[in-house]
């Protein structure tokens, strides 16, 4: 990564170990593609009448020329939504790589037309 991993953790009481699980979802996101930063907001929302409380994660990657988000992907245990948060955001980045890749193959095959 470019520039180093931002988390912010808004009305979050401290949990063990969560930086580390976030700083560990951010790397294996670099297995897929190269990043030039990464953004990871934790959220305590206000808790439910029926609901209980529930976290909510939001993710902004940018890759070079793109940038990719992530939105309140919600749960009541936080380690379930950074999972699904980050699962998303790979889904993303592959989807993002997979469109790349196709316009570099039909760009080198307009380039090797007949002459």
């Amino acid at each position: 990564m470019k520039k180093p991993l931002q988390l912010r953790l808004m009305g979050v009481p401290p949990i063990e170990g969560l930086e580390e699980a976030v700083r560990d979802k951010a790397v294996k996101l670099e297995k897929f593609a190269e990043l030039m930063s990464c953004r990871v907001t934790i959220e305590l929302l206000d808790k439910h009448k029926h609901l209980g409380r529930h976290y909510a994660v939001r993710i902004e990657v940018t890759l070079p020329g793109e940038t990719l988000n992530v939105g309140h992907v919600r749960d009541e245990d936080v380690q379930v939504a950074l999972r699904d948060a980050f699962d998303d955001m790979r889904r993303q980045i592959q989807d993002s790589t997979r469109r790349a890749q196709e316009e570099e193959k039909a760009r080198t095959a307009r380039s090797l037309g007949d002459v």
